[in-house]
This record gives structure tokens, C-alpha cells and sequence, in this order.
């Protein structure tokens, strides 16, 4: 074998196993050492719940919609549902719910709902009456308003289907911290007492 034939084998060999050594490095760049361990660890730590908590996601939420506080009824087959009424660190409360129209036509009596006052005008359709009623401190307080004067409530109710379920929300200034219950009513439904969370 000449010089140069030799040369060509070595160069094809030290290829081949250059190839080889790349290959095994890129495997083993994979996986861990034996590729259970980091699969065992992180099904450890998604399956316990951190701090020995319940699994249950919802267990340590504050109220929501799948929550009934009260309900009330209104004209035409109407339901207010009032789900959470939230104290919040600003001095307000929030109340959250829904009004469903249970009847078999299109309900469009949503005009009383904006109230009668002059400040709500530029709310237009809104639930802005709504009132909220301190019974021990004998006191009522009215949907906040920004400084534009819209109310902070839900607005563009200008109707609802049959059937159909239009979720709500409105502000109000918080009673005192020792009221737990306040009455909740907007015009057409009758009042419902709702406990303060927070």
C-alpha cells in the first residue's frame, strides 16, 4: 500500500469515529443520567399541592360566580343573581352577579335600572340605580361615580334575550367595618340582604 492509500484510510477511519463520538455526546446531552430522576421530581412537585394545602383549586378563592348570595325577581320573569359583595382595601364595595331573563321574549325594560338621578345621565343604560342600604347604621349609599360622571357599574344593558344570562358588577362607598350585611336593590327587584366578605 502506497503512502497515500494509507493516508485516505486513516482519514476515512478518524471520520467515521469523529462522527461516532459526536453522535454519543449529543445523546447523552438529552436526558439525565438515567433519565428518571428529573421526571420522578417533577411529578413530585405537581402532584402535591405547595404548602400541604387542598388539591382543590377554588379552596381558598373568595366567592364567585358559581356562588349564590341571594336572589331576587323582577318584572317579566327576570332573576338577579347576586354572587360576591366584596369589601376592598379602597374604602368600596363591590357587588358581582347576574341577571337572567327566564321569560320567553326579549326583555327591554332596562330603563329603571339607570335610575332617576341627573348624575347618572351620562351613564346611559347602566344598573346605576342600584342602592346599597346600611339597615344598622341606617344608611344608603348610591353607585360611585368617575370623574366623568359614568357610573362604576356595569353599562350597555339595553336588553336581554330569552334565556340569556348578562353579568353584572357595581361600586359603592364600604359601610363601616362592623356592618356584615347590607341590602342590595335595584329598581324593578326586590331587595336582597347580602353578607360583606373581606
Amino acid at each position: 500500500m502506497s503512502i497515500r492509500q494509507t493516508m485516505k484510510v486513516r482519514g476515512g477511519a478518524a471520520a467515521v469515529a469523529m462522527a461516532a463520538a459526536l453522535t454519543l455526546t449529543l445523546a447523552g446531552c438529552g436526558g439525565g443520567d438515567d433519565g428518571k430522576q428529573p421526571d420522578k421530581a417533577g411529578q413530585s412537585s405537581a402532584a402535591k399541592p405547595q404548602g400541604g394545602g387542598s388539591a382543590s383549586p377554588n379552596a381558598d378563592e373568595t366567592p364567585g360566580d358559581d356562588q349564590v348570595l341571594a336572589t331576587v325577581r323582577g318584572r317579566e320573569g327576570t332573576v338577579l343573581t347576586i354572587s360576591s359583595a366584596s369589601r376592598d382595601a379602597g374604602g368600596f364595595i363591590t357587588i358581582n352577579g347576574q341577571i337572567k331573563n327566564t321569560g320567553d321574549k326579549t326583555f327591554v325594560d332596562t330603563a329603571p335600572w339607570r335610575g332617576n338621578e341627573e348624575a347618572v345621565v351620562a351613564s346611559g343604560e347602566s344598573v346605576a340605580g342600584a342602592t346599597l342600604t346600611d339597615p344598622v347604621g341606617k344608611k344608603r349609599y348610591y353607585v360611585l361615580r368617575d370623574t366623568d360622571g359614568k357610573c362604576l357599574c356595569t353599562m350597555g344593558v339595553s336588553s336581554i334575550d330569552a334565556g340569556q344570562s348578562v353579568p353584572f358588577f357595581a361600586q359603592f362607598p364600604a359601610p363601616p367595618e362592623g356592618t356584615a350585611e347590607v341590602s342590595f336593590q335595584l329598581p324593578t327587584f326586590a331587595a336582597a340582604t347580602v353578607k360583606i366578605s373581606g
